[in-house]
């Protein structure tokens, strides 16, 4: 299959606008599976929890609707995040086909001041599985936890779609580690640009990139690039949790040894 990760600049508050941005480059890549990042529809820096609830919307609003209608034309699949309306407010990422939405993953490990706008996710780590392998999902600064990758890993995961909006400059090469230790595919979704809104500034590394389960980069974007990356992958090599004929990563994990 062909996996995309798609790097964008959206603009604060432009929702259509920056909506349509991210279909047009999608459009210009033809891929199986993209992978947008976190937020990418309303921009990051809130400045308080009532901005953030009003350009917050549904798991099937307008952002859902537009992107829904790519996915439905090209017969791919689609991971985005946006900011969910529902019984509580949560920094979410959702998973759409042709036939529409699939699936929701709301972020568990929230990244400083989205502890004052969101409630932590409630749905734990979700695995899909797709016509071409199983998509876990998580978002952003949940890569610094090394337990997000894991789970996601002993749920089947092939592959993790990882939309983001990173600040700190670790994560590409954390990923790496991530994806060498579990043995699965990771596709980090980054942003780029500069918001300065409410006395905080907030710069944005890029850097999205692919990574192979013997943690190879198949590729990685620059820090000041708007576009896609498009790479041939088989989900199946993501099986093998082999290192050698006497280490497999995930049968000799030690439970028995692990407790506190």
């Amino acid at each position: 299959m062909h996996l995309a990760v798609v790097q964008t600049k959206p603009v604060f508050g432009e929702v259509e606008t920056n909506v349509r941005a991210a279909v047009e480059l999608m459009q210009s890549a033809p891929a199986d599976l993209y992978v947008l990042p976190e937020l990418f529809n309303t921009g990051y820096n809130f400045i308080d929890l009532d901005e953030a609830e009003g350009l917050a919307e549904s798991s099937t609003g307008p952002t859902y609707t537009a992107i829904s209608r790519f996915a439905q034309q090209n017969s791919c699949y689609v991971v985005y995040g946006f900011a969910e309306k529902a019984n509580q407010l949560y920094n979410s990422a959702a998973l759409l086909g042709p036939s529409g939405l699939i699936g929701l993953y709301r972020k568990v490990h929230l990244f400083d001041r989205e502890n004052l706008l969101f409630k932590p996710g409630d749905l734990g780590f979700p695995v899909f599985d797709l016509p071409f392998g199983k998509v876990g999902l998580m978002i952003c600064f949940d890569w610094i936890y090394p337990e997000a990758a894991r789970t996601l890993a002993l749920k089947g995961a092939q592959l993790i779609a990882h939309p983001s909006n990173l600040v700190l400059p670790y994560c590409p090469d954390a990923m790496v580690t991530r994806s060498l230790e579990n043995r699965v595919f990771a596709a980090t979704a980054d942003r780029v640009g500069r918001e300065t809104r409410g006395g905080f500034d907030l710069c944005f590394i890029g850097e999205s990139e692919i990574v192979s389960p013997r943690g190879e980069i198949l590729g990685r974007l620059r820090t000041d690039e708007v576009g896609v990356i498009v790479v041939g992958v088989d989900l199946h090599e993501a099986i093998n949790k082999k290192v050698n004929n006497h280490n497999d990563l995930l049968v000799k994990r030690r439970t028995d040894q692990y407790a506190l």
